[in-house]
């Protein structure tokens, strides 16, 4: 990985200036002062694709702010199954305040930007900061929430709303301020086709059936396969079943 570590100023570290964790992450709860301790203990890292970030198990010493990419979480079993249990996007908070190991496994599943932190730092922070409690435990919320839909997904959906549902995962996370009756997002799929049936619990076959239903259909366009542009996001919606 290449690390660098930016110089702050009195102000608003330059590390932070054009982060977009500050805004809409956890450290939008934190005042310039703050910041500035922070950014005193901070790096950004540039993450290669596959690359692990945590092992299950782990002895947690960082936590980190994503600020670009996708991060893939998976458990493994005993006999060395693996299931992929979640992703996570800018500016999600990537680690487990106060639990002194890791239970997940993290990886890169595109190259990531990541701003890291020491675990004893953020948790001194929380302590200080009431507003920044606040933020990771509405992240904790929304994380269960869409623990919860995608439980629905998985147990109830047939497979075209499966896969429709995951490139609306996918839509809504890449392009958040996508305003009403815009129809039109693009987007590279952060993971393989064995990852995505593997996520959705469907054979790889099936996943790329449905690709090639939606492209007939017209609600999505895919190049290179991996580079998909959603052209009607309405329609995609409905096969999604919302």
């Amino acid at each position: 990985m290449n690390l660098r570590q930016d110089v702050h100023t009195a102000g608003i570290p330059v590390l932070c200036q054009a982060c977009e964790a500050r805004h809409r992450g956890i450290c939008g709860a934190l005042d310039s002062d703050q910041l500035v301790a922070l950014a005193k203990t901070s790096s950004k890292q540039t993450i290669a694709s596959g690359a692990e970030l945590v092992g299950d198990t782990e002895t947690v010493e960082h936590y980190s702010n994503v600020l670009a990419g996708v991060v893939k979480l998976t458990k493994t079993l005993s006999d060395g199954r693996q299931q992929i249990v979640g992703l996570q996007f800018a500016p999600d908070f990537l680690g487990r305040p106060f639990k002194s190991e890791s239970a997940v496994n993290a990886e890169a599943a595109t190259d990531v930007s990541l701003c890291s932190f020491p675990k004893a730092a953020i948790e001194r922070m929380m302590k200080q900061s009431p507003e920044l409690e606040h933020r990771l435990l509405r992240q904790t919320l929304k994380e269960l929430d869409e623990a919860r839909d995608w439980m629905l997904t998985l147990g109830r959906k047939t497979a075209s709303e499966k896969v429709a549902s995951f490139l609306l995962l996918i839509a809504n996370h890449i392009d958040p301020t996508l305003g009403e009756g815009e129809e039109k997002v693009t987007f590279d799929l952060p993971l393989t086709r064995a990852d995505i049936a593997d996520f959705l619990g469907l054979t790889i076959e099936t996943v790329s059936r449905q690709f090639t239903k939606l492209r007939a259909e017209g609600i999505i366009s895919i190049e290179n396969n991996r580079h998909v542009t959603v052209t009607r996001r309405e329609r995609l919606e409905a096969r999604a079943g919302h």
